[in-house]
């Protein structure tokens, strides 16, 4: 058995995980987010708890350079710039396998979601901003940094959307760059793109939920959102060969706005299929729990191997 854990700024959750990937019931505990013992000692306290166990695997909301080990996590800056892995596993005296919480979907998707039988898989990330992760052949894809999957950032966004077409303002991305998908493509997004419409200020559920209502300014909103990403991911489709791309995160909890988003991806791509391309994700709240279960069972095999 090992100890999996899914990490975010708000709350650390965990669970036990047996060999064929099933997982326990999850605890959770508030996380300590400025304070590297705190934040290790609640760990701790958590892999005690669950009895026994031959390593430890999280998912967290951060980047881990594959290369150097450290992490970039702004949303836990007690953590940020250390060697995680190789710290924690001196505290708890136990292998610690780590990856980003893009890349521990889309891998919970690929084993045990709607994935399952698919080739190549794309989890695709609509939150807060927009990522995503890569699996071929029930594989991670890696790369160098830790960013591969990130497809959100690249100053790529178009320039106007919609038909007719809206000019759409140049929205400055948190990574640096002006432009960016993940300015235009997750729930901040379209929350930017309703204000540019001229509307009122409204969070993206209420904008979706108008939408459904028939509201005429919001189907305007939710028509350049569709636009706007419906391009790019045909492109990440035709250029990856992805034959399924389940959806997580906030937005993907819209059965309507992701059948939508399904519906023009399809049109745009080489091959033409009749067969839903773009899923809501199967795996649920516990995504990181699940995939970062098969990660440390994987590489647990691997050294006993």
């Amino acid at each position: 058995m090992i100890t999996s854990f899914d990490i975010g700024g708000t709350a650390i959750k965990s669970a036990v995980a047996t060999a064929d990937g099933q997982i326990g019931a999850a605890q959770r505990v508030p996380t300590p987010t400025h304070d590297f013992a705190a934040f290790a000692a609640a760990m701790q306290a958590l892999i005690d708890a669950g009895g026994p166990t031959q390593g430890v695997a999280i998912s967290i909301a951060g980047v881990i350079d594959p290369d150097s080990g450290r992490i970039k996590c702004a949303n836990i800056p007690g953590i940020d710039g250390r060697t995680l892995a190789a710290d924690l596993s001196a505290v708890f005296g136990l292998p610690v396998w780590i990856l980003n919480d893009a890349d521990s979907f889309a891998l919970a998707e690929a084993r045990a979601g709607a994935g399952r039988g698919h080739r190549n898989v794309f989890g695709l990330i609509l939150g807060t901003g927009v990522g995503g992760g890569l699996v071929i052949d029930g594989q991670l894809v890696g790369g160098p940094g830790g960013l591969a999957g990130e497809w959100g950032h690249g100053p790529v966004a178009a320039q106007f959307a919609g038909t007719p077409p809206q000019a759409i303002p140049r929205f400055r991305c948190g990574c640096g760059q002006t432009g960016c998908l993940d300015t235009v493509g997750g729930a901040r997004g379209i929350e930017r793109l309703h204000g540019a419409l001229g509307q009122p200020a409204l969070d993206s559920r209420a904008i979706i939920d108008a939408w459904q209502a028939g509201d005429a300014a919001a189907e305007r909103t939710v028509a350049i959102f569709i636009d706007l990403l419906a391009g790019p991911l045909a492109m990440l489709v035709n250029t990856l060969g992805a034959s399924i791309l389940p959806v997580g995160g906030g937005l993907s909890n819209s059965a309507p706005l992701i059948a939508r988003l399904d519906a023009a991806v399809r049109a745009a791509i080489l091959r033409k299929t009749d067969a839903p391309l773009i899923v809501p994700g199967q795996s649920g709240a516990e995504a990181g729990l699940i995939g970062a279960a098969w990660l440390g069972l994987e590489k647990l095999g691997n050294q006993r191997g």
